[in-house]
């Protein structure tokens, strides 16, 4: 066995029959044709597990390698699936409403997958909402401990001054705890209306407009335009997309899966 094989078989790779080539591997996640992914393997570009391959006899089991080119994760082969919706203001987050209101089930009704939404967006706020039937990616993503930022555009009463904007940063005690935004940016201010962007990685209920009220400026419209690596972008209110190859490998680094 080659210096490379053991080391390979030791990560968990196997260069034997078992599993599929790599080149195949990146072909069928959209990476490149299977003839530019042996010249990425050939340039020292991909890394399974950590180690760089350079071999093209190279198999590995794509539900569980790592696999990396360029540095960028390519998410694993899998049966789940990986949703963005951009919420429109007035729809409830939940999957089904006992009053019949809008409700997140009405965008996704023709998807065969049973699929849920990782956290909440309040009915009044717009903007990025998750969507998998993927339980520990939606547990993971929504847990403090791995820190997943969530930005947000609020149009809020007054003309915010930069002290209001530092007690937002150095920290706001409420009614159940601390509450501290990582950045505050004032877009626009005009006619007694703010257009402030803010990052948190806060998950409570309504925290943003709680937040807001606490600096005595409320909360007019509120939507959320980014969680972690992903952007609203050209998604249009009330539309649907899958998740990137890009998006999700990040998605997947940030909260170790």
């Amino acid at each position: 066995m080659t210096r490379t094989a053991g080391i390979l078989g030791m990560l968990g790779v196997m260069v034997e029959e078992a599993g599929i080539r790599l080149q195949k591997v990146l072909a069928q996640a959209g990476i490149a044709s299977r003839r530019n992914a042996e010249l990425l393997i050939e340039q020292g570009r991909v890394e399974v597990d950590g180690q760089v391959v350079t071999e093209f006899g190279v198999r590995v089991d794509p539900a569980v390698a790592v696999i990396r080119v360029d540095g960028e994760r390519i998410p694993p082969t899998s049966a789940h699936v990986y949703l963005v919706l951009n919420k429109p203001r007035g729809v409830v987050t939940t999957m089904s409403d006992p009053q019949g209101r809008p409700c997140i089930a009405d965008y996704v009704h023709d998807r065969p997958e049973r699929l849920f939404h990782i956290g909440r967006l309040d009915t009044d706020t717009e903007g990025l909402l998750l969507l998998t039937n993927h339980g520990e990616f939606a547990h993971r993503l929504t847990h403090p401990s791995y820190e997943v930022s969530k930005t947000y555009v609020a149009e809020v009463d007054g003309n915010v001054k930069p002290a209001a904007l530092r007690r937002l940063l150095d920290g706001i005690e409420l009614d159940d705890g601390p509450a501290q935004a990582d950045t505050v940016k004032v877009v626009s201010s005009i006619r007694g209306r703010t257009l402030i962007q803010i990052s948190l990685h806060e998950g409570r209920n309504r925290i943003v407009r709680r937040m807001f009220d606490a600096i005595g400026h409320p909360v007019k419209r509120l939507t959320r335009t980014a969680i972690g690596p992903v952007r609203r972008g050209n998604l249009h209110t009330g539309e649907l997309r899958d998740l990137d190859h890009k998006e999700l490998g990040q998605l997947l680094d940030l909260v170790d899966l």
